[in-house]
């Protein structure tokens, strides 16, 4: 998978792009980031990326003209695709990059903005299964509508709050993302078990010693019984949700054998 990243501050992303496991999908080509500065994309003597709104009012508002000539260039929408573009910095640069795809308007185009979609496990899924994502990151007051209404196919939050930018939900869906990707992570189950993956909280997790300070970690999960194993695993896990976040409880898929443990859940 490719991700294209367009931001004002590429220097935000080497320092988590080049550790753990993202750093690993990337050493052994599983995923590509590309991380695009749009003042690249601009033609004055001060690289302006922001102006003042029409019809007064504070802050500054990201320019229409470098962000559409950025993802049209890279992209291909109306321009060639340009592999020789410089990248801002080489530990972003991944060494082998893919042949890249001929225009594609299938691509999604992604804007990071409170005003999207709220972000969760089931879009992660849904986007994993592109081979090629743009990310744009918006910055000042906002961005001019036009790059909304004409360039963008999709927006994405990350929550109900505001951030400074959009650099910071551009590596989180990267993150989330590339996880679910075939050999990302060491253990090819690991993310079907996460938290939301299976439409409810993890179960609890335990390792050596199997005693702390007197906090015992459960016997079942010493008894090698893996049947037992996987029945308290769920059931942990339905009293986690039912507890933390029952309104999760509504949209997961349960067995009759859930339910009653559920129902058990409410009477004590």
């Amino acid at each position: 998978m490719q991700f294209e990243v367009f931001t004002l501050l590429p220097e935000v992303f080497p320092s988590y792009l080049d550790t753990s496991i993202i750093k690993r999908a990337r050493e052994r080509g599983l995923i590509h980031v590309r991380v695009h500065n749009i003042r690249d994309y601009t033609h004055d003597k001060h690289h302006m990326t922001d102006d003042t709104p029409y019809g007064g009012g504070g802050g500054m508002v990201m320019k229409p003209d470098p962000v559409f000539e950025a993802v049209e260039t890279v992209i291909g929408l109306n321009k060639p695709f340009d592999d020789s573009l410089e990248e801002p910095s080489a530990s972003v640069r991944d060494e082998a990059i893919p042949t890249p795809p001929n225009p594609d308007s299938n691509i999604p185009i992604i804007l990071l903005t409170p005003q999207g979609r709220v972000f969760n496990q089931t879009i992660a899924q849904e986007l994993s299964a592109h081979p090629r994502i743009a990310l744009i990151c918006g910055r000042y007051e906002g961005i001019d509508e036009r790059i909304r209404e004409h360039l963008v196919t999709d927006e994405i939050s990350i929550g109900d709050f505001v951030l400074t930018g959009g650099e910071l939900p551009a590596l989180i869906l990267i993150d989330a993302i590339a996880r679910l990707l075939p050999d990302v992570l060491g253990d090819p189950t690991g993310a079907q078990d996460d938290s939301h993956a299976m439409g409810l909280l993890e179960y609890p997790h335990y390792t050596r010693p199997p005693e702390f300070r007197g906090w015992k970690a459960p016997d079942v999960l010493l008894s090698g019984d893996h049947a037992k194993i996987d029945k308290w695993r769920r059931q942990q896990a339905l009293e986690r949700t039912f507890k933390k976040r029952p309104d999760m409880l509504e949209k997961a898929e349960l067995t009759k054998e859930d339910l009653k443990f559920i129902e058990k859940l409410k009477s004590s």
